[in-house]
């Protein structure tokens, strides 16, 4: 990398002004990854990225790897639900 020559302080601050914006923009990219990739992380997605991954390996892929999403919608509430009711209980 060649050193920059600058010839007033006007254009130092421009540069450090456009490093600073470019810094701003690559932390908030990060953040936005990081983000994403937190919501990714959730048990319905887990198992369907899994399933579709092996769905020509099982019978009925297809159809598994649409019911099985579905279904983990449906059931996760519902047992979370449930084990909560019941540890109230105790």
């Amino acid at each position: 990398m060649e050193t920059k020559k600058y010839s007033s302080y006007a254009q130092i601050e421009r540069e450090l002004e456009i490093l600073k914006i470019e810094k701003e923009i690559s932390y908030q990219k990060l953040i936005y990854g990081v983000k994403k990739t937190k919501e990714s992380f959730t048990p319905q997605n887990i198992v369907s990225d899994l399933i579709g991954t092996y769905s020509s390996a099982i019978p009925y892929g297809t159809i598994v790897s649409t019911a099985i999403p579905f279904i983990l919608n449906k059931a996760v509430p519902f047992v979370k639900s449930w084990l909560s009711k019941r540890k109230r209980g105790n």
